[in-house]
């Protein structure tokens, strides 16, 4: 028997992080249809990665065995975490470094804070990190006095216009670059004031902002794309050479890692750095893929902190068919397919997690009744599952899920006679009459049945019911 204890299937609580949303997806997403700036800024993006991302899948000759590899290694991983997770512990601790342990967000928050105030650093440089997005640790440092910097020029965009991540991998997708120029000019300290709204420009503008905290801060914290069980190493890939900076100048670095990152052998590796830059960015490979293993004398930071974080994950594992959620490697490639996310954006799902695999994973790390709405944020059309570079079948978990969800009692009542209908063949000849005299009445219900059609069409009866036509011959 193990001795590891990944929690109780407890889900995250509530009141901390960015997992739940303030209202549920249909109203949201209202609002969102109604932000035609939105929609246009989203078709662009998403478009465009869409085209760079199918053109060097399209180079590959294998990539369905790549898929079909990625899967089995997350299968496998899944089938022994416990184990898994040990390894990693005693790698990492032989390589200098300290593993934590998080049950929820509310420990994350207090291991990471206690350790930066252990430092005596007022200030955190942070490499774009979805884990700390979802236990809500910036603020928690805010709270504790401790000042943290997006580093990532996109999550530098969202900080800077106390804004909200909208995207995964983009997460400041939502935005043009007109409007990254006014958040520049309202909340970046010393920009230029004739600064234009020129990729290079306001690229240039970040990077002078972002120099002196590169250079005089003492602490950072980062995610972990991968961490190897093997060998104690974790791994990052970004394309801006923040991260990078991140990772090898401070004195103290900080990992808080989903338990789930973990994968079994550095061979395995080789797969998801061939699976993950294809399938988010659109490219062959990342241009910055930075690894390292515990401290190293003299090189790097001389401080080396873990944070295994649960926050529901164990939740998550225990249900047989909602578990592949967790299969996830945050490459966003469901959202850039998706027909939903790209007319209403990521903030309609109220959880740093949006789109496809948010729909999934949200309501499973926070509790179904929590996030009943997402679920059914999807037109089930397999766009995601196509797409997804570790074959997670999210089309299967949604309706899993939707069965999972509270319903109403009327819904209850209104199956049950369905059910009873069918069951009668009297009842459901009658039944399929009436339904022809629907087509006098249009395509809409009357009250009380006219909330399913607010956002469907009734389909027009058939002039002549199948009985009827075999009644004829």
């Amino acid at each position: 028997m193990t001795r590891t204890f990944l929690g109780m299937p407890a889900t995250a609580p509530a009141g901390v992080g960015h997992l739940r949303g303030d209202e549920p997806f249909p109203v949201a997403a209202r609002r969102a249809l109604g932000d035609a700036q939105l929609r246009r800024n989203l078709r662009h993006a998403t478009s465009t990665i869409r085209a760079k991302s199918g053109a060097v899948i399209g180079e590959v000759p294998d990539w369905q065995q790549l898929r079909a590899a990625g899967a089995a290694i997350k299968a496998d991983t899944m089938a022994r975490l416990p184990e898994l997770l040990e390894q990693l512990e005693a790698a990492v601790t032989a390589a200098g470094g300290t593993v934590h342990w998080a049950a929820d967000a509310v420990e994350a928050n207090r291991i990471v804070t206690d350790l930066v105030r252990a430092t005596g650093a007022d200030q955190v440089m942070k490499v774009k990190s979805m884990a700390t997005q979802e236990i809500g640790l910036n603020e928690a440092l805010e709270a504790a006095g401790i000042a943290p910097v997006e580093t990532d020029l996109a999550e530098l965009i969202v900080q800077l216009g106390r804004d909200r991540p909208s995207h995964i991998l983009v997460p400041a997708i939502h935005r043009n670059r007109a409007e990254i120029r006014e958040i520049f000019l309202r909340a970046m300290p010393g920009v230029d004031r004739d600064l234009t709204d020129e990729p290079a420009a306001l690229a240039a503008a970040a990077r002078r902002h972002l120099r002196e905290t590169f250079l005089s801060t003492r602490v950072a914290v980062s995610g972990a794309n991968f961490a190897v069980a093997e060998t104690g190493t974790l791994a990052v890939v970004e394309s801006e050479g923040n991260g990078r900076m991140c990772l090898t100048l401070p004195e103290t670095l900080i990992t808080v890692m989903g338990i789930e990152k973990v994968i079994p052998t550095w061979a395995d590796l080789g797969v998801f750095l061939q699976l993950l830059p294809r399938a988010s960015t659109g490219e062959r490979m990342n241009p910055y893929t930075s690894m390292w293993t515990g401290v190293t004398a003299g090189d790097g930071p001389q401080a080396f902190h873990l944070v295994l974080l649960d926050n529901g994950r164990s939740a998550v594992l225990a249900d047989p068919v909602g578990r592949q959620a967790l299969h996830c490697i945050r490459c966003s490639a469901c959202l850039n397919v998706c027909p939903v996310y790209e007319r209403t954006g990521g903030h309609a799902y109220g959880s740093v997690y949006p789109g496809p695999i948010g729909a999934v994973l949200s309501p499973q790390l926070t509790g179904v009744a929590d996030n009943a709405s997402l679920p059914y944020a999807s037109s089930l059309c397999g766009a995601c599952y196509d797409a997804c570079p570790v074959m997670i079948d999210i089309p299967s978990i949604l309706v899993h899920l939707r069965s999972e969800a509270p319903h109403p009692r009327s819904e209850a009542i209104a199956m049950a006679a369905a059910a009873y209908t069918m069951d009668h063949p009297a009842l459901y000849a009658a039944a399929q009459r009436t339904a022809r005299l629907g087509r006098l009445a249009g395509r809409a219900l009357p009250p009380p049945l006219n909330g399913w059609t607010t956002s469907r069409d009734i389909p027009a009866a058939p002039r002549q019911t199948f009985r009827q036509w075999w009644a004829e011959r």
